[in-house]
Protein backbone atom coordinates (compact mmCIF):
# COMPACT_ATOMS: atom_id res chain seq x y z
CA UNK A 1 0.00 0.00 0.00
CA UNK A 2 1.80 3.16 -1.23
CA UNK A 3 1.96 5.90 1.79
CA UNK A 4 0.64 9.86 1.91
CA UNK A 5 2.69 12.11 3.50
CA UNK A 6 1.92 16.16 3.76
CA UNK A 7 4.61 18.59 2.28
CA UNK A 8 4.53 20.81 4.96
CA UNK A 9 5.15 22.37 8.37
CA UNK A 10 1.60 23.90 9.03
CA UNK A 11 0.27 22.33 12.63
CA UNK A 12 -3.71 22.66 11.08
CA UNK A 13 -3.19 21.41 7.78
CA UNK A 14 -1.30 18.30 9.51
CA UNK A 15 -3.83 18.14 12.29
CA UNK A 16 -6.64 18.42 9.73
CA UNK A 17 -5.36 15.59 7.40
CA UNK A 18 -4.50 13.03 10.44
CA UNK A 19 -7.86 13.40 11.42
CA UNK A 20 -9.12 11.82 7.97
CA UNK A 21 -7.44 8.74 8.80
CA UNK A 22 -5.29 8.24 5.80
CA UNK A 23 -2.14 10.25 6.50
CA UNK A 24 1.57 8.29 7.08
CA UNK A 25 3.93 10.64 7.24
CA UNK A 26 5.28 14.30 6.83
CA UNK A 27 8.19 16.06 4.66
CA UNK A 28 9.65 19.21 5.68
CA UNK A 29 12.58 21.63 4.87
CA UNK A 30 13.71 25.04 6.00
CA UNK A 31 11.22 26.99 3.38
CA UNK A 32 8.29 24.72 4.50
CA UNK A 33 9.30 25.80 8.32
CA UNK A 34 9.85 29.54 7.00
CA UNK A 35 6.09 29.65 5.85
CA UNK A 36 4.89 28.01 8.84
CA UNK A 37 6.37 30.67 10.80
CA UNK A 38 8.98 29.31 12.58
CA UNK A 39 12.73 29.56 13.09
CA UNK A 40 12.48 26.35 16.24
CA UNK A 41 12.90 23.25 13.57
CA UNK A 42 13.30 20.69 16.31
CA UNK A 43 9.99 22.30 18.51
CA UNK A 44 8.35 22.50 15.50
CA UNK A 45 9.26 18.71 13.84
CA UNK A 46 8.86 17.47 18.00
CA UNK A 47 5.03 19.24 17.29
CA UNK A 48 4.64 17.29 14.09
CA UNK A 49 5.65 14.10 14.88
CA UNK A 50 3.52 14.12 17.88
CA UNK A 51 0.29 14.93 15.42
CA UNK A 52 1.56 12.27 12.74
CA UNK A 53 2.82 9.42 15.03
CA UNK A 54 4.52 8.20 11.56
CA UNK A 55 7.59 9.58 9.34
CA UNK A 56 8.55 13.11 9.36
CA UNK A 57 11.26 14.08 7.51
CA UNK A 58 13.78 16.97 8.73
CA UNK A 59 16.15 18.79 6.30
CA UNK A 60 20.05 19.50 6.90
CA UNK A 61 21.75 22.95 6.12
CA UNK A 62 25.01 22.37 5.88
CA UNK A 63 26.43 21.14 2.33
CA UNK A 64 29.36 19.80 3.49
CA UNK A 65 30.14 15.96 4.87
CA UNK A 66 31.10 16.28 7.84
CA UNK A 67 28.43 19.48 8.34
CA UNK A 68 25.45 16.77 7.30
CA UNK A 69 26.94 14.17 9.92
CA UNK A 70 26.95 16.52 13.21
CA UNK A 71 23.45 18.09 12.14
CA UNK A 72 21.86 14.22 11.20
CA UNK A 73 23.25 13.01 15.09
CA UNK A 74 21.03 15.81 16.11
CA UNK A 75 18.22 15.72 14.62
CA UNK A 76 17.68 11.90 14.72
CA UNK A 77 17.38 12.60 18.63
CA UNK A 78 14.10 14.68 18.49
CA UNK A 79 11.99 11.47 17.82
CA UNK A 80 12.33 8.12 17.11
CA UNK A 81 9.62 9.50 14.16
CA UNK A 82 12.21 11.74 12.41
CA UNK A 83 14.48 11.06 9.28
CA UNK A 84 16.87 13.00 8.38
CA UNK A 85 16.85 14.52 5.36
CA UNK A 86 20.24 14.66 2.72
CA UNK A 87 20.55 16.43 -0.49
CA UNK A 88 21.40 13.34 -3.21
CA UNK A 89 24.77 15.34 -3.90
CA UNK A 90 28.81 13.76 -3.87
CA UNK A 91 28.88 15.28 -0.40
CA UNK A 92 25.45 14.30 0.88
CA UNK A 93 26.21 10.15 -0.47
CA UNK A 94 29.35 10.71 2.09
CA UNK A 95 27.12 11.72 5.10
CA UNK A 96 24.67 9.11 3.90
CA UNK A 97 27.09 6.02 4.33
CA UNK A 98 27.67 7.28 7.39
CA UNK A 99 24.41 7.99 9.02
CA UNK A 100 22.91 4.75 7.41
CA UNK A 101 25.62 2.92 9.54
CA UNK A 102 23.73 4.11 12.68
CA UNK A 103 21.13 2.24 14.48
CA UNK A 104 18.80 5.18 14.13
CA UNK A 105 20.18 6.45 10.90
CA UNK A 106 16.95 6.89 9.36
CA UNK A 107 17.18 9.16 5.55
CA UNK A 108 15.35 10.29 3.43
CA UNK A 109 18.05 11.39 0.02
CA UNK A 110 16.25 14.63 -1.31
CA UNK A 111 16.23 16.48 -4.35
CA UNK A 112 16.69 13.61 -6.42
CA UNK A 113 16.21 14.42 -10.67
CA UNK A 114 17.18 11.19 -12.07
CA UNK A 115 17.68 7.14 -11.76
CA UNK A 116 21.45 7.14 -11.44
CA UNK A 117 21.04 9.25 -7.94
CA UNK A 118 18.53 7.35 -6.50
CA UNK A 119 20.32 4.36 -7.17
CA UNK A 120 23.61 5.96 -5.57
CA UNK A 121 21.34 7.49 -2.56
CA UNK A 122 19.93 3.57 -2.05
CA UNK A 123 23.51 1.87 -2.39
CA UNK A 124 24.36 4.74 0.51
CA UNK A 125 21.87 3.77 2.56
CA UNK A 126 18.57 5.82 2.19
CA UNK A 127 15.61 4.63 3.51
CA UNK A 128 13.75 7.01 0.83
CA UNK A 129 15.20 8.47 -2.45
CA UNK A 130 12.80 11.40 -3.08
CA UNK A 131 12.15 12.45 -6.79
CA UNK A 132 10.96 15.78 -7.86
CA UNK A 133 8.61 15.29 -10.08
CA UNK A 134 7.09 18.92 -10.31
CA UNK A 135 10.45 20.48 -10.92
CA UNK A 136 10.96 17.89 -13.67
CA UNK A 137 8.13 18.73 -15.56
CA UNK A 138 8.65 22.38 -15.04
CA UNK A 139 12.37 21.98 -16.88
CA UNK A 140 10.67 20.01 -19.53
CA UNK A 141 11.68 16.53 -18.57
CA UNK A 142 9.26 13.37 -18.10
CA UNK A 143 9.16 13.17 -13.60
CA UNK A 144 7.02 10.59 -13.68
CA UNK A 145 9.82 8.45 -16.38
CA UNK A 146 12.26 8.79 -13.32
CA UNK A 147 9.76 7.09 -10.83
CA UNK A 148 9.16 4.48 -13.50
CA UNK A 149 12.65 3.52 -14.28
CA UNK A 150 13.66 3.92 -10.18
CA UNK A 151 10.87 1.71 -9.36
CA UNK A 152 12.53 -0.92 -11.99
CA UNK A 153 15.74 -0.49 -10.99
CA UNK A 154 15.68 -0.80 -6.44
CA UNK A 155 13.30 -3.72 -7.86
CA UNK A 156 16.29 -5.27 -10.02
CA UNK A 157 18.10 -5.63 -7.73
CA UNK A 158 15.87 -5.85 -4.77
CA UNK A 159 16.98 -2.53 -3.14
CA UNK A 160 16.16 -1.64 0.66
CA UNK A 161 15.06 2.06 -0.39
CA UNK A 162 11.81 3.17 -1.08
CA UNK A 163 10.53 5.53 -4.19
CA UNK A 164 9.22 8.74 -2.96
CA UNK A 165 7.28 10.93 -5.44
CA UNK A 166 7.83 14.64 -4.44
CA UNK A 167 7.28 17.79 -5.69
CA UNK A 168 3.49 17.09 -6.28
CA UNK A 169 1.46 19.57 -7.97
CA UNK A 170 -1.54 18.25 -8.53
CA UNK A 171 -3.77 14.83 -8.46
CA UNK A 172 -2.89 14.24 -11.62
CA UNK A 173 0.25 13.49 -10.47
CA UNK A 174 -0.90 11.42 -7.21
CA UNK A 175 -2.58 8.65 -10.10
CA UNK A 176 0.46 9.23 -12.31
CA UNK A 177 2.65 8.19 -9.40
CA UNK A 178 1.01 5.70 -8.23
CA UNK A 179 0.55 4.26 -11.59
CA UNK A 180 4.57 4.43 -11.57
CA UNK A 181 4.72 2.22 -8.38
CA UNK A 182 5.82 5.19 -5.94
CA UNK A 183 5.68 3.82 -1.86
CA UNK A 184 5.28 7.73 -1.26
CA UNK A 185 3.88 10.19 -2.44
CA UNK A 186 4.08 13.78 -0.44
CA UNK A 187 1.90 16.85 -1.02
CA UNK A 188 0.78 20.28 -0.07
CA UNK A 189 -2.38 19.94 1.89
CA UNK A 190 -4.46 21.72 -0.90
CA UNK A 191 -3.54 18.84 -3.76
CA UNK A 192 -4.70 16.46 -1.05
CA UNK A 193 -8.31 18.02 -0.39
CA UNK A 194 -8.65 17.88 -4.02
CA UNK A 195 -7.88 14.71 -4.15
CA UNK A 196 -10.54 13.90 -1.66
CA UNK A 197 -13.36 16.01 -3.34
CA UNK A 198 -15.12 16.26 -6.45
CA UNK A 199 -17.77 18.51 -8.04
CA UNK A 200 -19.63 15.88 -9.14
CA UNK A 201 -20.04 13.89 -5.85
CA UNK A 202 -20.86 16.92 -4.27
CA UNK A 203 -23.50 17.60 -6.92
CA UNK A 204 -24.42 13.90 -6.62
CA UNK A 205 -25.16 14.57 -2.38
CA UNK A 206 -27.02 17.58 -3.03
CA UNK A 207 -29.47 15.89 -5.43
CA UNK A 208 -29.81 12.98 -2.88
CA UNK A 209 -30.41 15.44 -0.04
CA UNK A 210 -32.82 17.24 -1.93
CA UNK A 211 -35.12 14.40 -2.98
CA UNK A 212 -34.72 12.81 0.56
CA UNK A 213 -36.51 15.85 2.02
CA UNK A 214 -38.85 16.06 -0.48
CA UNK A 215 -40.02 12.32 0.94
CA UNK A 216 -39.63 13.32 4.28
CA UNK A 217 -41.70 16.27 4.11
CA UNK A 218 -44.66 14.58 1.85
Amino acid sequence: MALIFLDTAKLEEISEAASWGILDGVTTNPTLMFRAGTADRKTQTQRIAEIVKGSVSAEVISTDAQGMIEEAREILTWSEYVYVKIPATPEGFKAMSVISGWPNGRINATLIFSPNQAFLAAKAGASYASIFVGRLDDAGLDGMEVVRQTRAIFDNYALDCQVLAASIRHPAHVTQSLLAGADILTMPFPVLKKMAGSPFTDAGLKKFLEDWRKVANA
